[in-house]
Formats: C-alpha cells, sequence, structure tokens
C-alpha cells in the first residue's frame, strides 16, 4: 500500500512529539528516581539543549549525504530507545549523557523532516508546513493528557517509556522504510558541504526576528500559565490548568487547519494576522482583570504562535543563496535558542517584576516580528490539498 510522502512527515513529527511528552510527563517520577532537585534537574535536561544545538549548528551536510530516509529512520526512532534507557539510569551525569546525543538526533530530525516538507510542497504545488508542525502540538498534547492518566494509575515510569518506545519503532519502521525523498529544486542545488556550518546570514535576520517573537509566547504559554493563574487569581487546580490546555488546544487547531488559508492569503498577510493576535492575547493575560480574560488571551496567544514559525521555516527553505537545509538549520538554531531561555528569562521576570509583566515583556519582540513579517515573507499562494492524496514523489533524477 502506498502511503502519501506527507503523511510520513506527518507521521515523524507526531511520533517525536509523544516520546518527547512522555518523558516530560514522568520528570517527578524521574527526579525522585535520580534523588536531585529542581535546579540539578534543570541542568540535566539541558543536556538536550546543547545536543540541539550542536546538530542544529553542523548537521546538515551529513543529512543531505545520508539523505532523507535514513535520517528519518534514525533521528525518530532513536529518541523513544534513548528516553527508555532514562529510568534504568542511576545517576543524573548519565541523564544528561542520553540526553545530549536525543539532542543531536532530534536537531537533524527539524532539519530533514523541515526540508523535505518544503521540497514536497515545491514539487506538489501544495502546502503541507503548517499541518506537519500542527502533529507536533497535537502529539504533545495527547501524550502529556494520557501521560498524566497513566502516571495516576501507577505503571511504572520504566514501563511506560518502553511501551512508547516500542509504538515509536514498530510505527516508525512502517512509516519510513518506505520513504522515497522529495526532490530537491533546481534553484536548491548547491552543494551542503560547502556549508558545514549553519550560522545564520544577513538575509535570515528577519526570520530569526519572527522565530524568536513565537517562541517567546509559546514558551509564556507553555511554562508559566498554570503558576500565574495560581498566582494572579488564586485559580483551583482544574481551572488554573485550562491555561494551558486552551493555549495547546487552539494552538494544534490553527496548526491544522492554516493551510488553506495561507493557501488563500499568502504567509505575509496570515503572519501578520497571527501576531497582532498574539500580541492581543498577551495584552489581555498581562492586564486580565478577571479569570475568563485571561482564558480567552490564553487562547489567542496560542493561535497567534501557532503558525507563525512554519512559515518562516518554508522562507528560509525557499531561499537560494544556499542549501535549504543549512538555512533551515540557521533558522531553527537560533529559534531554539529563545525557546530554551525563555523560560529562565521570563521567570527572572516574574519575579523581580511581577508575573503579568512576565507577558507584557512579550510585546516589543511582538511588534518587531511584525515589522520583519512585513517585508521577508512572502506572499506565494498555492492550491491547498484536497481529495485524494497524490502519488509518492520519485526520486529526482
Amino acid at each position: 500500500m502506498n502511503i502519501a510522502p506527507q503523511y510520513r512527515i506527518y507521521a515523524g513529527f507526531f511520533l517525536f512529539a509523544i516520546t518527547t511528552g512522555a518523558l516530560m510527563a514522568r520528570l517527578p517520577d524521574i527526579q525522585t528516581h535520580l534523588g536531585v532537585s529542581e535546579s540539578q534537574l534543570g541542568l540535566t535536561m539541558i543536556g538536550m539543549s546543547l545536543g540541539s544545538l550542536i546538530s542544529l549548528t553542523f548537521a546538515s551536510p551529513l543529512i543531505e549525504k545520508v539523505g532523507p530516509r535514513m535520517t528519518a529512520l534514525v533521528t525518530v526512532l532513536g529518541p523513544s530507545l534513548l528516553f527508555a534507557l532514562i529510568p534504568w539510569l542511576p545517576v543524573a551525569p548519565a541523564v544528561f549523557v542520553v540526553m545530549f546525543f536525543t539532542g543531536l538526533l532530534s536537531g537533524a530530525l527539524e532539519i530533514n523532516l523541515n526540508v523535505e516538507t518544503d521540497r514536497l510542497e515545491t514539487a506538489s504545488g501544495k502546502r503541507y508546513m503548517n499541518r506537519a508542525h500542527g502533529f507536533w502540538s497535537v502529539g504533545f498534547f495527547v501524550t502529556a493528557l494520557f501521560g498524566a492518566m497513566i502516571r495516576q494509575s501507577g505503571l511504572s515510569v520504566q514501563w511506560h517509556m518502553a511501551i512508547i518506545a516500542a509504538i515509536v519503532v514498530l510505527v516508525g519502521g512502517y512509516m519510513f522504510f518506505g520513504m522515497v525523498p522529495a526532490p530537491k529544486p533546481k534553484g536548491q542545488s548547491h552543494d551542503a558541504g560547502a556549508h558545514r556550518i549553519a550560522f545564520p546570514n544577513w538575509g535570515l535576520v528577519p526570520l530569526c526576528i519572527i522565530g524568536f517573537a513565537a517562541f517567546l509566547v509559546e514558551g509564556a504559554g507553555i511554562d508559566w500559565s498554570a503558576i500565574y493563574m495560581r498566582d494572579v487569581f488564586s485559580a483551583e487546580p482544574f481551572v488554573g490548568g485550562m491555561g494551558l490546555t486552551l493555549f495547546a488546544f487552539f494552538m494544534a487547531a490553527m496548526r491544522l487547519t492554516a493551510d488553506p488559508v495561507v493557501s488563500r492569503y499568502g504567509p505575509r498577510n496570515v503572519a501578520m494576522v497571527l501576531l497582532v493576535l498574539a500580541a492581543i492575547g498577551v495584552l489581555m493575560v498581562g492586564m486580565a482583570p478577571q479569570t475568563w480574560v485571561a482564558l480567552a488571551g490564553f487562547s489567542l496567544m496560542g493561535i497567534g504562535c501557532s503558525a507563525v514559525y512554519p512559515l518562516a521555516v518554508s522562507a528560509a527553505a525557499q531561499r537560494t543563496d544556499r542549501p535549504a537545509a543549512v538555512n533551515v538549520a540557521a533558522l531553527g538554531q537560533v529559534s531554539f535558542v529563545v525557546f530554551f531561555l525563555a523560560p529562565p528569562l521570563l521567570g527572572f521576570v516574574a519575579e523581580y517584576l511581577g508575573i503579568r509583566n512576565s507577558y507584557l515583556i512579550c510585546l516589543p519582540l511582538l511588534v518587531a516580528g511584525l515589522w520583519a513579517a512585513s517585508f521577508a515573507l512572502g506572499n506565494r499562494k498555492v492550491e491547498e490539498p484536497h481529495g485524494l492524496p497524490p502519488e509518492p514523489v520519485p526520486p529526482h533524477g
């Protein structure tokens, strides 16, 4: 049975998300098992961040050499197997090492799946990027939700991670073993070996600003919403958790449905509207007089930052000054810096200036993102996929 190429990409994002989400859901148990404090656990988790940044910087030539199919197999299946080892490790330094190697794979996965999505869009004349990232959002949301239920059931973290690994290996192996790479666009025929290090150039700076804005809002929505609801409104746990729930739900829903909108109105117009909605949401949260206003603000923040980064990724991949893999890696590298640094930065603001201001501080960067989107994103309008999925794209000859 032929599997449409976009579904293989969707599966890659989804499977990596359920792998990561399962680990995040069991972090309290892993912390207890290792006997470390919160700060020590945070330092241990930085291993994945370091690995990702190194991979995003140096992995592009290797990915071009190995090819999309083998890269997908290794980077989707590998993290699930490495994460399954963590509950068995006795000390935090060993976990740090495993997290570091997982980060190396996750950075390569980010490059590979995004570049393959863009090549598929170019070859088919249809849009898939936002929907692909939407499957990451759905996967993370679903596994976090079920992870909480599984943890409540009393299933050990060892068995939990082993089951997730088995699912990912079976499904991922089936999805990627027969993967046929999309053809390289003619305008992107550069030799990736000539660009061994993926640093941003001046042409990517506006796209980096757009990515900064999206990731800062995402970090504020994911990491601090529950604490905000508790500290500002003394909300009950269920109501306090609704901020994150609504943020994640609307972010996933928008990503899954954004491609037709982008196809009709163009990336620039859609990104600018989304950034305005994110700014309104941040204002509502930062100045909310009542709980429902804050929850509505979190919903708008989820919508607002949903498709902005995928649109920036598409724009980076479409540039012809360097190989698409190099530009995507460079954008991901600097954007991930913000994603990893946003939680402690916003926490510092919350501690010394108040938690409302930790949201309002996002506004200047959102304004900068609006400015960058006004000229850095094109208005390429393409046909939206409908009806039966296309046949797999043949290898480029």
